[in-house]
């Protein structure tokens, strides 16, 4: 049976853990607000970038857009690169094992030989357990990167399709819902599609110098937003992610206090009892 000294010191235990963990709670509470901030400070951005794109798109003609510049132009798929953003640390909940599940499950659907382009440790570390070649790995970001920190991974994905090394290229990263839900997304990066945006279709918008030279200068930039973007809701969806988890693990501590407490007064109760009973037990015997 379990004493009542072993229980106290459980308790304490638990007490350490729970501290730890209320801890973390807030410091990823404090991450994610400006994490959060970055990631919807970004959107604006990236939509008026991608509307010019669709404008442009919509106003040359795909067929014209393919002889401007090359990462418009599609071909048939041999080989596929995957751009994976995982958390580089832990003790965020079943984000990175969602993200990884994601990106095993559309490598099996592409088909074709796939390499990865891995930022982040998580991601890192299980498909090394693979057979899936890692091209390249960005582990030293940071919770907070900066534009200019995203530009050798774009460089990469861009000279390696302008190359013809691989003829796909896919993002997969956690998307900011808000503080309770992330959800694991899949985006096309290249070929670039251009979307079908209606709101263009209604103005005449006049370029210089051209349609052709805005578009080609365009692209690449377009390309690198797309990356940075996602890498700053990767990042929000990581501290939501992580704050709670750490909030469900103080609560699950508290309650184990609790449970523990209880145990521990059952148990003082049942020694006091004891005591009691051998006492009188004692008492009884000297005077019979």
């Amino acid at each position: 049976m379990t004493t009542a000294r072993e229980i106290r010191r459980r308790i304490r235990s638990v007490e350490s853990t729970a501290k730890i963990t209320k801890a973390m709670e807030l410091v990823a509470a404090s991450k994610m607000r400006r994490t959060q901030q970055r990631a919807l400070a970004g959107r604006p951005y990236a939509e008026r970038l991608t509307w010019v794109l669709a404008d442009l798109a919509e106003a040359m003609g795909l067929a014209e857009a393919d002889t401007v510049h090359p990462l418009l132009r599609r071909r048939e798929v041999e080989r596929a690169s995957v751009i994976l953003i995982t958390p580089n640390r832990g003790l965020c909940g079943g984000l990175p094992t969602n993200l990884n599940r994601r990106a095993s499950a559309l490598t099996l659907d592409l088909g074709v030989p796939s390499s990865l382009v891995a930022i982040g440790r998580k991601g890192r570390d299980f498909f090394r357990r693979t057979d899936m070649e890692i091209q390249a790995e960005f582990t030293e970001l940071g919770d907070y990167p900066e534009y200019l920190d995203i530009l050798p991974i774009s460089h990469i994905v861009i000279d390696d399709y302008t190359a013809g090394r691989v003829d796909q290229v896919f993002l997969v990263y956690a998307y900011f819902v808000n503080t309770m839900t992330q959800e694991p997304r899949v985006r096309q990066l290249l070929p670039v599609e251009p979307p079908s945006d209606e709101a263009t279709r209604a103005v005449d918008y006049i370029y210089e110098p051209g349609r052709e030279a805005v578009l080609g200068e365009l692209l690449p930039r377009y390309v690198e937003m797309q990356i940075y973007e996602a890498i700053l809701e990767a990042n929000a969806s990581e501290q939501a992610a992580r704050m709670v988890a750490m909030h469900n693990a103080t609560d699950a501590a508290e309650e184990m206090i609790e449970d523990l407490t209880l145990a521990r007064n059952k148990a003082r109760q049942e020694q006091v009892t004891s005591e009691l009973l051998d006492i009188v037990g004692g008492v009884e015997s000297m005077t019979a």
